[in-house]
């Protein structure tokens, strides 16, 4: 196991006993290594809001034997993640530019195949069902994950009055909007590697309300599973700067569709009345495109009628 990895391992292993102020720096290290790796302990700690100190017994409380060593970690940390773009250059520099979508489409769906046949069933059973009977269901997710959360948010809603995508644009925000969360509730993370500090802190203090986790992830070692009594795992590594997260929203879709099949009648009565307030409020322009049978009819302004 190299350095790198060992460090990340050792800041999930131990986040659940770290204080206030070392947290603070693991979120940091995790979203920000790369610049954290050329920091003093006491720069690291002013960036952070924190004293060279608390610095410090960071670096001990991981096992490290001073601040020096633990830096070490944290620059093996960098070269392994250069490494892994070589290894990308490597793997994809042998293939043509014509094969290019064919690697790629298969690869994503050998990813949908080994989701397929290592997910959890009765977890994402349970996920369905804690998710019906929520009070409020908070979604979140950041980065390359905020467009997939988006989705599930937006097909939640066509189901329930309850959603709430949160924005994480300052922790405070986060929190804010986080206010009210409680036992009934349930609050759905989404976070891939390189694994969001946000989210972590988000399902943590939804955890200390007695609410209900779900998360959705890589592995059952993520740490996004601390505070998590649902776990889903969809497959998502790939050896390439962009994150694929075609199985992760294969089961969003699959969570989505089982959750439809719960609330059918509501389903249709919520789509009925959106049809409704579409054409009332013209939703959709005048332009758009209608399918009638085998046959497209285009529909016009009037000025484009004239116009013709």
């Amino acid at each position: 196991m190299t350095g790198g990895n060992d460090l990340m391992n050792r800041i999930n292993e131990r986040y659940g006993t770290m204080s206030k102020g070392q947290k603070l720096i693991a979120a940091y290290i995790t979203d920000y290594y790369d610049k954290a790796v050329f920091l003093t302990a006491a720069k690291l700690g002013e960036v952070v809001g924190v004293s060279e100190s608390t610095v410090v017994r960071f670096a001990t409380h991981l096992g490290y034997k001073g601040y020096p060593q633990f830096q070490q970690s944290l620059a093996e940390l960098v070269r392994g993640k250069l490494d892994s773009v070589q290894r990308m250059e490597n793997v994809y520099g042998r293939i043509s530019q014509s094969e290019i979508l064919t690697t790629v489409l298969k690869t994503d769906a050998k990813r949908i195949q080994d989701t397929l046949e290592t997910i959890d069933g009765h977890a994402f059973d349970l996920a369905v069902d804690v998710i019906l009977h929520a009070r409020h269901i908070y979604v979140i997710g950041i980065r390359s994950c905020a467009s997939i959360a988006e989705f599930l948010a937006f097909y939640l809603n066509m189901m329930f009055d309850n959603v709430r995508l949160l924005h994480t644009n300052s922790a405070s925000e986060l929190f804010e909007q986080m206010l009210y969360v409680g036992r009934e509730d349930v609050i759905i993370g989404i976070s891939f590697p390189r694994y969001s500090m946000r989210v972590l802190k988000a399902m943590e203090f939804a955890n200390n309300r007695n609410a209900r986790v779900i998360t959705l992830t890589d592995s059952v070692h993520s740490p996004m599973n601390l505070y998590s009594s649902c776990n889903l795992v969809a497959h998502s590594d790939m050896s390439s700067i962009v994150d694929s997260l075609v199985a992760p929203l294969s089961v969003i879709n699959a969570l989505i569709m089982a959750l439809c099949m719960k609330r059918q009648k509501k389903v249709v009565k919520n789509l009925e009345m959106l049809e409704q307030i579409w054409e009332e409020y013209q939703v959709y322009g005048s332009d758009e495109i209608n399918y009638i049978g085998d046959s497209v009819r285009m529909r016009y302004t009037n000025t484009e009628q004239e116009d013709n």
